[in-house]
């Protein structure tokens, strides 16, 4: 109703139309009879006066919608009365004038508008007493007919309303519906994001901590060998080169993740496979050549993997190699990867013996600043995110080991290790318990181990 062509008109505007034209229909009626019709009252000043209190009211129906619709019927039940507009149901036949249209409108927009409590009410009293006053004021013979006939327009108009209301609540509804989706689905692209900002951080991290650090370490060894043995130095600066490639095409990797979604299908092959454990013997020699000094071992069967535990497995031994390195320099460090299928868990164990004297022959690497922790965070992260436990501490006789239990099982739930299971930061029933007091309290290592 408030519609037009496709586009949307005041209400005010519509309900003024509306008024206008039930208005010139009626006035025009008298012109427009048959000169055989029935016969009816010349109009006068009464007849336009009733006319007008029939159709303009509507006017304003949206403001004052009970009442004009009773104002409307009376004005028409007058016009009928005094013979200015033909009956409804008569000797002639049934005739629907432009007056009986206007209070089936007046009706239909009081069911369309109207609270279900006026919709009642229109349709339980006033329609019942417009249909009785319709019979009374029709010609003997005729009451029945002229009865019927004002119910069935009258009711007609009434349930028309209330379907167009219906279905306009639907329609709002199914509105209200898509918003709320829309802003379901902007809330977890949003928490998609940063979600995946998440994981670059840690990537970055991972990435510039270990290669950056070997970087470091190695320009200042072929620094401090220059003059002695350019040969060795040479090899050092080789090396750099090496790991500042490696560096490279990592960060390479990850930015390309903020590629848009139709580049990354145009050109899949610039996605390059994460690391895994297999790689792990390359990462050794890597810190190898840098001069710390790694017993590396593997035991047991090795058991299928997802790929998201093998990249974790991988970056918790690249961090514990990088801080063993940048806080212990270059002293003996055990690492072990034992595969326990029985057990249904793989364990990673990484122990150092701690800074060795200051000495000629094994410098320290230089003083650096503290860290703020994110690497311990982010090797917990990752622990948790697979389902697996992560414990770190300083040893009884000098030195500091990092722990890392991941199941085997695909179906490891980090949700379900966080109720049923063991809590990261307290030691499983199937793990070494240390004695006395926590030795991972406080210990002697930066804040960024």
């Amino acid at each position: 109703m408030d519609s037009f062509a496709g586009r949307r008109m005041p209400p005010a505007v519509t309900d003024t139309g509306l008024a206008l034209l039930i208005t010139a229909g009626s006035l025009s009626l008298p012109m427009g009879m048959p000169a055989d019709g029935p016969e009816l009252r010349s109009p006068g000043a009464w007849f336009v006066v009733l006319v007008l209190l029939s159709a303009l009211p509507l006017a304003v129906h949206r403001r004052f919608p009970l009442s004009v619709l009773l104002v409307t019927a009376a004005a028409v039940s007058v016009l009928q009365g005094l013979h200015y507009i033909p009956q409804l149901s008569g000797p002639d036949g049934t005739s629907i004038g432009p007056a009986y249209l206007g209070v089936a409108t007046a009706v239909f927009l009081t069911a369309l508008r109207g609270a279900p409590r006026t919709a009642t009410l229109v349709v339980a009293a006033l329609i019942p007493a417009a249909a009785v006053t319709e019979a009374v004021l029709a010609p003997a013979g005729h009451r029945i007919a002229a009865l019927l006939t004002e119910t069935v327009l009258l009711v007609a108009a009434w349930a028309l309303g209330r379907l167009t209301r219906a279905r306009a609540a639907i329609q709002n509804q199914a509105l209200e519906r898509a918003a709320a989706l829309e802003r379901e689905q902007v809330a977890n692209a949003r928490t998609a994001v940063m979600e995946e900002r998440a994981r670059i951080a840690r990537e970055l991290h991972d990435i510039v901590a270990h290669n950056v650090s070997l970087m470091v370490v190695q320009t200042i060894a072929a620094d401090r060998v220059q003059e002695r043995d350019s040969d060795k130095a040479h090899e050092l600066h080789g090396t750099i080169e090496e790991t500042g490639r490696a560096t490279v095409t990592e960060l390479r990797r990850l930015l390309d993740v903020l590629r848009t979604d139709e580049e990354a299908d145009n050109d899949p092959s610039k996605e390059p496979p994460q690391p895994t454990i297999d790689a792990i013997p390359a990462l050794v020699d890597s810190v190898r050549a840098a001069g710390l000094q790694v017993d590396f071992k593997t035991t047991g069967s090795p058991a299928e993997l997802p790929a998201g535990s093998q990249l974790t497995v991988y970056r918790v031994v690249q961090e514990a190699l990088t801080n063993t390195l940048k806080h212990a320099g270059r002293t003996r460090t055990d690492l072990t990867v034992a595969w326990e299928p029985e057990r249904h868990r793989l364990t990673v164990r990484l122990c150092d013996d701690g800074p060795r004297a200051a000495d000629g022959t094994a410098p320290r690497p230089p003083a650096l600043s503290k860290g703020s922790g994110h690497g311990l965070v982010g090797m917990r992260e990752r622990i948790g995110a697979v389902g697996g436990s992560l414990h770190t501490g300083t040893r009884p006789g000098g030195g500091y080991c990092v722990h890392a239990v991941i199941p085997l099982t695909a179906s490891a739930d980090p949700r379900h290790d966080r109720h049923d299971g063991p809590r990261h930061d307290e030691p499983r029933h199937d793990e070494p318990r240390h004695e006395g007091p926590s030795p991972y309290a406080s210990h002697p290592r930066p804040a960024g181990r």
